[in-house]
């Protein structure tokens, strides 16, 4: 699958109303049912080109497309200097993934950080997911608007953003948890690792402090996307005074 086109209703949707959109493609099949209506109207409406296709064009595309995709223009990631420059709001919320390597799971969080109001989303650029189309859907289109820095040392990212006045807290099992104190107030940057590996060694200590989540049954972790929505709604979010 091309990395320019994104499948599926709600991705297109959001590809569209983020105004990154070049094309839709609409299967000659479901043109007219309602659950295209509005994709295709707000399409128009951005004007948006609109092309009528069969099936076949439509599965050459992609997977999974529900009748749709949308070619995208690319979207441009930061890059590591740029944030030493970046334009960060005083309670802004950053989120690091570290070494996270499969689209899916890099989308889900893509769509935990979006729906919480974060600021950023800061991933590698080696050994991490980029943001493919696979990434995009997994992320219910929330990658379409949310900024996204790759960056090739992470370490060296996270004392920009301390340099930025950010407190940088890493999320895993050896630190504090997350009810024992509450979340510092100012600029955050919540660190959070693979399922597997954790926070890389040099990234954690980084870290300011380090948080967990109380695990009180017999599976000893969360995935990355789970643990994320977890530490950012409660625990990073009560301390704002609003979500972006």
């Amino acid at each position: 699958m091309n990395r320019r086109w994104v499948t599926g209703r709600r991705a297109v949707a959001e590809a569209v109303r983020a105004g990154l959109a070049e094309e839709v493609v609409v299967g000659t099949w479901v043109r007219t049912t309602p659950g295209l209506r509005d994709v295709l109207r707000s399409a128009e409406k951005a004007g948006v080109r609109i092309r009528e296709a069969p099936r076949s064009t439509l599965d050459g595309i992609g997977p999974d497309h529900q009748g749709v995709a949308a070619r995208m223009a690319a979207a441009r990631e930061l890059s590591e200097g740029e944030l030493a420059h970046h334009d960060f709001g005083p309670e802004d919320v950053v989120v690091v993934l570290d070494g996270i390597t499969d689209p899916q799971n890099l989308g889900a969080a893509a769509r935990t950080a979006e729906a919480a109001g974060a600021a950023m989303l800061i991933t590698r650029i080696r050994r991490a997911a980029a943001v493919t189309p696979a990434a995009v859907r997994a992320s219910a289109g929330a990658l379409s608007h949310l900024p996204v820095a790759r960056v090739t040392n992470l370490r060296r990212s996270v004392e920009t953003l301390k340099d930025r006045r950010f407190t940088v807290i890493g999320l895993d099992g050896a630190g504090s948890s997350i009810y024992d104190e509450p979340c510092p107030e100012g600029q955050v940057a919540l660190v959070v690792g693979a399922e597997d590996a954790g926070i890389s060694r040099l990234v954690r200590g980084g870290c300011d402090l380090l948080v967990a989540l109380p695990m009180g049954g017999r599976v000893g972790s969360l995935n990355a996307s789970a643990a994320l929505a977890a530490a950012l709604y409660g625990y990073v979010l009560p301390t704002r005074n609003r979500v972006r």
